[in-house]
């Protein structure tokens, strides 16, 4: 039972000091989700703060490795998922879009 009090003290933290948090990581994924849908991507609305994002099979390993190029850590399949968080900024969310622009999807 020690285990179920450790991950019991962690949400209790969580809920206590960064529910607030939350309207940013969800506006953060918003913002993520318009920016890969205008790259023509076909994205799933979010309704939290996790983005889901089709990449075509023929390219998930070629744009995993752009994106660790840039250090933007991803595991990259047909369907993609990505999640805003506490150690998400805006900048991270707007690097992520630019790096998603820069890849070569003609390749």
């Amino acid at each position: 039972m020690r285990q179920a009090g450790v991950l019991a003290a962690a949400a209790l933290y969580a809920l206590e000091h960064n529910v607030g948090r939350l309207a940013e990581d969800h506006e953060n994924a918003e913002i993520l989700a318009v920016g890969l849908k205008n790259l023509g991507l076909s994205v799933v609305p979010p309704q939290t703060n996790v983005v889901y994002v089709d990449v075509p099979p023929t390219h998930a390993v070629g744009l995993r490795e752009h994106l660790l190029s840039r250090g933007i850590i991803a595991s990259v399949g047909p369907r993609t998922r990505l999640v805003t968080h506490l150690d998400v900024s805006r900048a991270d969310v707007q690097a992520t879009v630019q790096a998603f622009a820069g890849y070569d999807w003609d390749a």
